[in-house]
């Protein structure tokens, strides 16, 4: 049996990694797109500011405070949940997509109307970046929503909400404390309107 040769060279099929690293031109190339890109994908990928600390913010459940959150309107205003404190609050998240939100909307606009005068307020925050301005405009506009559309651009609310199924609402006590929770629907008008009256009256719906 004859010996092999030390000339016999033998590649595996594919590019040869030697080959780039021993042509300067290509090292070069391979390295300044590393330290380019690099900072780019860190950037990009890191979530919010408001995202991170989200995990210390109050668990949204029955009982527990609502988490706390600021967020601009269709109309240019800016709204903060904690400065809502001593008024009963809904807090509905959807989007315009979404079926049984656009099924449930006229009711909640309805029993929005039947109790603003005593304090009841309803933020619908549309989830919009999953969604569109122009999306939660139009849907507002077709639905003749009188209630102010909230706009969760980079999703930090819904992250902060454990958004898990669209619509989701809270019933948020005078006291900031969360009272009752709907995840899915859609609601009825009656259903509303009873953990409403009992939001007001200062109890559990």
């Amino acid at each position: 049996m004859s010996e092999m040769s030390e000339e016999t060279v033998y590649e595996l099929p594919g590019p040869s990694w030697s080959r780039i690293f021993t042509q300067s031109a290509r090292w070069r190339a391979l390295m300044i797109g590393v330290i380019v890109l690099g900072p780019i994908w860190i950037a990009v990928s890191r979530l919010p500011t408001d995202a991170a600390g989200a995990t210390a913010a109050p668990n949204p459940q029955v009982g527990f405070a609502a988490p706390d959150f600021r967020l601009d309107t269709l109309d240019g205003e800016t709204i903060t949940l904690s400065e809502l404190r001593g008024q009963p609050v809904l807090i509905n998240l959807w989007a315009s997509w979404c079926p049984p939100c656009r099924a449930e909307m006229p009711a909640l606009d309805e029993v929005y109307r039947q109790y603003r005068d005593a304090g009841f307020v309803v933020l619908a925050v549309n989830t919009t970046y999953q969604d569109s301005e122009d999306g939660a405009r139009d849907f507002a506009r077709a639905f003749d929503l009188s209630f102010p559309i909230l706009l969760d651009r980079d999703g930090a609310a819904s992250r902060r909400y454990r958004l898990q199924a669209l619509p989701t609402s809270y019933f948020v006590g005078r006291d900031g404390i969360i009272r009752d929770l709907v995840i899915g629907g859609p609601m009825s008008e009656a259903l509303i309107a009873t953990k409403v009256e009992a939001l007001l009256a200062g109890g559990r719906p």
